[in-house]
């Protein structure tokens, strides 16, 4: 056997019971050198192994270390503290859960491992945008797509109109800009759509159920409702955009931009809009840029771009 199945041997007898180091030497056919060689790795790996001295002495376990994560190594142990600093402050409905499982990952780890630990999460912190709590609806919410139940829900389309009552069945969630989404399918549409959670104003189970499609991703529903399909390439315009490699690498990692990238050069990129988002959103987005960046094409995005800028300057200059 390799030194991880003889250490995780081992750690299922102490599992078991208290055993000495002969007792395990022979259960395993190994010398009782080699025994203590592998109990010591399997302390510098994190495991609490006692050894108690004397008559009736030999290696155990602590009584709760069942529940105990194993084998983390050192990036493994860094990866899990530092994805908890991303999921706090984003709403995610089992912050509590994850706490837990951190605070008993440094539980069963060693001074030096948790010094490790400790330098890996004051180095990344995050900053997230002050948001609704939305922490019974999510966790309602995933459950009931994870067991296949339809919600009926109250849900405002946008603030001041009055919520509508609907039948959903729900099928996955999405955290995108710093807001959840629901995608689902809405029975009173007949149809998937997509739902802000933040506008959701009563939620509870109907009683009824659902298979959710195969193969199924909330995330790409979500994508292909905001960007446009292949089927749209016919009426998408060229946007080509000319500027220094910083600017355009902004660009280039926006939502909507970056999917819509079709070649980029040096000092120069070539994007595919559609007609609608050229002349309502990208000139309102293009505008801070103000002249670190030059449009090539279309005139009728410089067009809208000289409107917009002509607009806020007027609207400031009677205010």
């Amino acid at each position: 056997m390799s030194k991880a199945d003889y250490m995780l041997s081992i750690l299922w007898m102490l599992q078991q019971r208290k055993r000495t180091a002969a007792e395990l030497a022979e259960a395993l056919e190994l010398s009782v050198r080699s025994v203590y060689r592998y109990i010591d790795a399997l302390c510098a790996s994190g495991v609490p192994v006692i050894a108690d001295a004397g008559p009736g002495g030999g290696f155990r376990l602590p009584e709760h270390f069942s529940t105990a994560p194993l084998f983390f190594d050192d990036d493994e142990r860094r990866a899990l503290v530092q994805a908890a600093a991303f999921a706090e402050g984003s709403g995610y409905p089992y912050i509590g859960a994850l706490d837990s499982a951190i605070a008993k990952l440094k539980r069963y780890s060693n001074d030096e491992q948790l010094l490790r630990m400790q330098r890996h999460e004051s180095g990344m912190e995050m900053l997230h945008a002050p948001s609704v709590p939305l922490t019974p609806l999510l966790a309602e919410l995933e459950a009931c797509a994870a067991a296949g139940l339809t919600v009926q829900m109250e849900y405002r389309k946008s603030s001041g109109q009055a919520a509508s009552s609907r039948a959903v069945d729900p099928y996955g969630l999405v955290h995108w800009k710093g807001r959840w989404y629901l995608a689902g399918f809405c029975r009173q549409r007949g149809e998937i759509r997509s739902f802000r959670v933040d506008r959701i104003v009563q939620l509870e189970r109907s009683g009824g159920s659902f298979s959710r499609p195969e193969g199924f991703s909330a995330r790409q529903f979500l994508l292909d409702n905001l960007l446009p399909g292949p089927d749209q390439q016919a009426a998408l315009v060229r946007v080509i955009i000319a500027s220094g490699e910083e600017v355009l690498n902004d660009l280039c990692s926006h939502w909507l931009f970056g999917h819509s990238l079709e070649q980029r050069t040096a000092g120069e990129a070539v994007f595919l809009l559609d007609e609608t988002t050229l002349l309502s959103y990208a000139p309102y987005f293009l505008l801070p840029y103000g002249r670190s960046l030059q449009i090539i094409e279309p005139a009728a995005l410089k067009r809208k771009l000289t409107a917009a800028a002509a607009d806020i300057s007027a609207y400031y200059a009677e205010s």
